[in-house]
């Protein structure tokens, strides 16, 4: 449990930080009011401290209003519904009042209408305040007496502001969707073979203990009276210990797979059924015992790591050998770092050590994840 709130908690910092990137993208794209601000400064806009005061109270709330949404802010909808109005009349307020000065002013519909596309989640809202901004572009212009060149030119780059705003939240809240679902469906497959090994023994170990426990109340029972059957029974249950013991071996030797190759196609079909791509290259020999059984470890503890933490869409598996060892190499595409040392990780290097291995595990080049192992080929006996 405190994993999966820790890989949360780390989903939601990474989102956090791509929101801030853009709202720091949409600042970049104030400089359409550049005109309106110069234009005050120089003098040259009637009641230069009203639109002053108006312009920098409209670019702040723009920015707040967009970093509502993009930037998962925790803000009630009707507040943030109630600073799309406010936005929404400021903008036409001050382009009423300035659209006839040489400064561009009708620009601020623009703003309020990629403003109201990004914020509104609903897809009818969204076009209908597309709509709604690109009538008050026309009607403000007309009502000012602008050129009509002029009023077309706006109101086209206020639709198309608009369209590719609608555009681009749709894709950015599929995109969460999807990376919800493969989360959700990496645990699922996770839980399952828990689930799943958890019930095998259960079944396994679940009689076999309940006869071991009723035995040895008989045991304890017949020793002081009859030592030759207490005896007896005792030998059942050393018999029944070690049919229990190879049924155990059994089962956790078929959840293993029977080594690598099996732990391999098992690792391409779980990162398969959750839309992950996988490239699998092998080079070289056959793997010797201790390669096999050590990179079978590897990669299970890698592809775990993946389904879990990654957010890729890619990983890349490739296992090589020569004369001086194995090298078994797990590469995706997701969002990278460095991982926090845990009992998998520290389970893996003490395998690797045991076999005279390494193991490495860092950011790849490209971004994402690397997981590198190494065994060292076996030393031929005289």
């Amino acid at each position: 449990m405190r994993g999966a709130t820790h890989a949360t908690s780390s989903v939601d910092r990474s989102r956090r930080r791509r929101g801030l990137m853009l709202v720091a993208a949409h600042t970049l794209w104030l400089w359409l009011l550049l005109p309106p601000a110069s234009a005050i400064t120089r003098g040259q806009i009637h009641h230069a401290p009203v639109a002053a005061v108006g312009l920098a109270a409209f670019a702040l709330l723009y920015l707040a209003l967009v970093a509502v949404p993009v930037a998962d802010l925790p803000v009630r909808p009707a507040l943030h519904h109630a600073g799309l109005v406010l936005l929404a009349l400021l903008g036409i307020g001050l382009a009423a009042a300035y659209a006839g000065d040489p400064a561009g002013w009708l620009a601020l519909l623009t703003y309020v209408c990629s403003a109201g596309a990004v914020g509104l989640i609903r897809a009818s809202w969204g076009f209908g305040w597309v709509g709604g901004s690109v009538a008050a572009v026309l009607v403000i212009g007309a009502a000012r007496r602008l050129a009509a060149d002029d009023i077309a030119q706006m109101a086209l780059i206020t639709l198309l502001a608009g369209a590719m705003t609608l555009a681009f939240a749709r894709v950015a809240r599929l995109v969460d969707e999807l990376r919800r679902t493969q989360r959700e469906l990496a645990r699922t497959v996770v839980e399952r073979e828990r689930l799943r090994f958890a019930k095998d023994l259960h079944d396994l170990l679940g009689h076999t203990l309940s006869l071991v426990v009723v035995k040895a109340e008989v045991v304890r029972r017949l020793a002081p009276a009859d030592p030759g059957r207490a005896a007896a029974e005792a030998a059942e249950i050393e018999r029944i210990g070690r049919t229990a013991l190879a049924e155990v071996r059994e089962a956790v030797t078929g959840y293993r797979e029977h080594g690598f190759d099996r732990e391999l196609d098992n690792a391409r079909n779980a990162l398969s059924d959750v839309g992950i791509m996988v490239t699998v290259r092998a080079s070289g020999h056959l793997l010797d015992v201790e390669a096999d059984d050590a990179f079978r470890w590897v990669l299970r503890e890698g592809v775990t790591n993946v389904l879990r933490h990654s957010r890729a869409s890619r990983c890349d598996i490739e296992v090589s050998t020569d004369a001086h060892g194995a090298v078994l190499t797990v590469r995706d595409d997701g969002v990278g770092g460095r991982p926090q040392p845990g009992n998998g990780l520290r389970g893996l290097t003490e395998r690797l050590e045991q076999a005279g291995g390494t193991l490495h595990v860092g950011p790849a080049r490209d971004g994402g994840l690397l997981l590198t192992a190494r065994v060292p080929a076996r030393q031929a006996v005289g």
